[in-house]
């Protein structure tokens, strides 16, 4: 199994913990200490040895920070953890309801003038660190760069990952290395620098077409990275990583420890992204020598707009991935619900997975929640909170793999005996609310701010709405969450064709059920229409082929338009997955997509 269910923390360990984390903080004359969830290159997935957010607190989610004084210590966490933080963490730590929340709020709150509050300088970004020192202008509160003191404590701290570096195929990426870096040289050139600084591991990988195993679930292999404009590259890493790769000229391999000297002894205007690097680089570019501007990763966006190659194979991918789980549900509606729990689902999916589309790994832990424990947005069943399935209730399963040629991603919920009409009608207003951002066409522009509430309207009718964005950008076997792409209130980075992005609405009533309904999309060029103004308009193509399951969904609810849409998803995914199905499950798949 790549999936594990062991309870990797326990909210036990928190108290002694925070107090040795305290005593250390008295040593270096210092009333707080800040513990961030990311680690030097801003991952949502990090190394066990970076794991030091849930070392500390027992919290686990993929986002957060904590912020200990000397008598209260916050857990800032958003929407999707506030059920999960009460359940992992000891009454010692106090959630704290963030971004609603900021930490200079929070401070206030509860620091005092004149006291000094520590940061690993390389855990957190220039821009994270400059919002708050300017947020506490006039308390008095400071921020102090200095050591990292959970490392300090932590006596039985992992290693950093050795694992080795490999050649992504040019037939899964459409673009050569050489290729990529002169364009994003180009653009270094363009934007008036000499140099631009990468900490992003997804980036670098990206950009040298190599992948790696120092992240679980994620492909990449974890460095820093200088690219000049005339696109060549030094790099900064464990160098035996890259041993199997064979030299290049224009590529200057490094150790770890040479990054910083490198950027003091830098020269010229250097382009530096504020939100991804780390204070601590920041510091060492800030020298006579260095003009600094401050910009986007340049690999951001050409790695979000992925080319024909790679929208081809996420095509593939979510192909090879649909027979999987369309198998997987046919053995799951052969099955007496009642004699299966959590874990079963998991393991008959990956197992699926495994022997059917030869996946490469996962591309997150399994999300399969039963009845209450549905609600709980990033649920991660372990051996502690496994149950049997619910009855009469729903099941939510969000789950994705790695391919070579692909990355998926896709929720679907399940009944469980029989539902009540309410979650059905709940059920039903999210699908609208998916199957609205699937019809839409917009014009060239708009961001992922401008479609959110597409999402939600559907479920504003009722009074409801949901505490997440609505979508995520996703990587091309690379990361399942992928920026600068989003659909969100704040999402503000345009839309552009190549990009794939999730549309995922959902609604959670705590301790009772969750509903999420998720597909990929890619934008696309919207095809014309008759009698229009031929403004340019993009649009989504569907990529994930799973059937939504109809015995959930309140017909009536659903506009002819919606109806249409759904019967015509329903007859794409039948005809594309019928020739490649086992008996038993092209019979299910032929019931299971009948027309509404």
């Amino acid at each position: 199994m790549f999936q594990t269910f062991d309870a990797t923390t326990s909210p036990d360990q928190g108290p002694p913990r925070l107090k040795a984390l305290r005593a250390w903080m008295a040593t270096q004359s210092l009333d707080g200490f800040l513990v961030p969830r990311a680690d030097k290159h801003q991952g949502e997935y990090v190394a066990p040895c970076d794991e030091r957010l849930a070392w500390l607190t027992g919290f686990t989610g993929s986002a957060g920070f904590a912020c200990v004084l000397e008598t209260v210590a916050g857990v800032f966490i958003d929407g999707r953890y506030r059920l999960q933080v009460r359940d992992q963490t000891a009454d010692v730590f106090t959630p704290v309801p963030w971004p609603d929340i900021k930490l200079a709020d929070w401070l206030r709150e509860n620091a005092s003038a004149g006291q000094k509050i520590g940061f690993d300088p390389w855990l957190h970004t220039v821009k994270e660190i400059e919002q708050t020192i300017a947020a506490l202008d006039g308390t008095g509160i400071s921020l102090v760069p200095t050591t990292n003191g959970v490392d300090a404590i932590w006596t039985d701290r992992p290693p950093p990952p050795k694992g080795a570096a490999w050649a992504h195929d040019l037939k899964y990426s459409g673009e050569s290395s050489n290729a990529k870096r002169a364009r994003i040289g180009a653009l270094v050139a363009k934007s008036g620098c000499d140099a631009a600084v990468l900490t992003l591991p997804d980036s670098i990988c990206w950009l040298l077409n190599i992948r790696g195993a120092d992240i679980p679930r994620t492909p990449v292999v974890q460095a820093f990275a200088v690219i000049d404009a005339a696109g060549k590259v030094a790099l900064f890493s464990d160098p035996s990583k890259f041993a199997g790769l064979g030299p290049d000229p224009n590529i200057d391999q490094r150790d770890w420890a040479d990054f910083e000297p490198f950027l003091k002894a830098m020269s010229g205007t250097i382009l530096v992204d504020a939100a991804s690097l780390p204070y601590a680089a920041m510091a060492a570019l800030e020298h006579s020598s260095v003009i600094t501007k401050r910009g986007q990763d340049p690999c951001s966006l050409p790695k979000a707009c992925k080319n024909a190659v790679e929208l081809q194979g996420a095509r593939d991918a979510h192909l090879k991935d649909a027979v999987a789980f369309v198998e997987f549900l046919t053995w799951f509606d052969a099955q007496d619900p009642s004699a299966l729990t959590e874990i079963d689902l998991v393991q008959s999916l990956e197992r699926h997975r495994r022997e059917l589309a030869n996946i490469h790994d996962v591309s997150f832990e399994t999300i399969s929640g039963s009845g209450p424990n549905g609600a709980i947005v990033h649920y991660r069943v372990t051996q502690d909170t496994n149950r049997a399935l619910d009855r009469d209730s729903l099941l939510l399963l969000d789950s994705g793999a790695q391919y070579p040629n692909g990355t998926t991603d896709i929720t679907r919920v399940l009944p469980l005996g029989q539902p009540s009409e309410w979650m059905k009608t709940v059920f039903t207003a999210v699908l609208r609310g998916m199957i609205a951002v699937s019809m839409l066409r917009f014009p060239k522009g708009l961001a992922g701010q401008h479609i959110d509430a597409f999402a939600r309207a559907p479920l504003w009718e009722k009074g409801l709405d949901f505490d997440h964005g609505t979508g995520h950008g996703v990587g091309s076997f690379l990361s399942v969450h992928e920026g600068p792409q989003r659909i969100s209130r704040i999402a503000d980075v345009p839309f552009q064709t190549g990009m794939i992005v999730s549309n995922e609405p959902g609604y959670y009533k705590a301790g009772s059920f969750g509903i999420r309904i998720e597909n990929l999309i890619a934008v696309t060029e919207a095809p014309p229409l008759e009698n229009s103004d031929d403004r340019p308009m993009l649009s989504f193509e569907t990529l994930t082929l799973v059937p939504i399951d109809r015995r959930l969904v309140v017909a009536a609810d659903l506009s002819p338009a919606e109806q249409k849409w759904l019967n015509a998803y329903h007859a794409r995914v039948r005809d594309s997955l019928k020739g490649k199905l086992s008996s038993k499950a092209r019979m299910w798949l032929d019931q299971a997509t009948q027309p509404i």
